[in-house]
């Protein structure tokens, strides 16, 4: 099973550092706004600090659940499917025969450029969950890979799905 580069952490701890600073200031600004005007007659006053608290209380966990995502991810080039497994407190398995890969895609956000990264994504025939990605990868992993799933479902055309 091959794991994902190390480096992906970079990207998952600042996405995760960003939606903890989204979140925690809309939290603190609301207890700002509760302890300020006069929407509540008489706001307890560890509003704010009990704000700040639970916005700190909730980055840690982000970077903690960030940092577990990393040990919990890998994917595995089988002979007739790709497997994939990730998930920190739900553990995701998903087999994706060759047979139903439509089209493979590989992309790289500002975030994964500024890193050297880049996702693959592999689109799938079906409704549920028709597309998976492949994240934390370098470039010439990302393409290598992306190569050789199209060309184990080209060789898989006309065999069964199931």
């Amino acid at each position: 099973m091959e794991r994902l580069t190390p480096r992906v952490r970079v990207v998952w701890l600042v996405l995760s550092l960003l939606r903890a600073a989204i979140f925690g200031g809309l939290v603190v600004g609301a207890a700002i706004a509760f302890d300020r005007t006069a929407v509540w007659d008489s706001p307890p006053s560890v509003l704010v600090p009990a704000a700040v608290g639970f916005a700190f209380i909730i980055a840690i966990a982000g970077v903690l659940v960030a940092w577990a995502r990393y040990g919990v991810w890998r994917f595995d080039l089988r002979d007739d499917d790709l497997y994939i497994e990730h998930g920190v407190f739900t553990r995701i398995k998903t087999v994706v025969p060759y047979v139903r890969v439509q089209h493979v895609d590989s992309r790289r956000s500002p975030l994964e450029r500024t890193t050297g990264l880049a996702t693959v994504v592999v689109y799938t025939a079906g409704s549920r969950s028709s597309d998976v990605a492949i994240p934390g990868l370098t470039p010439e992993r990302a393409e290598d890979l992306q190569e050789s799933l199209r060309r184990l479902a080209i060789e898989s055309e006309g065999e069964d799905a199931v």
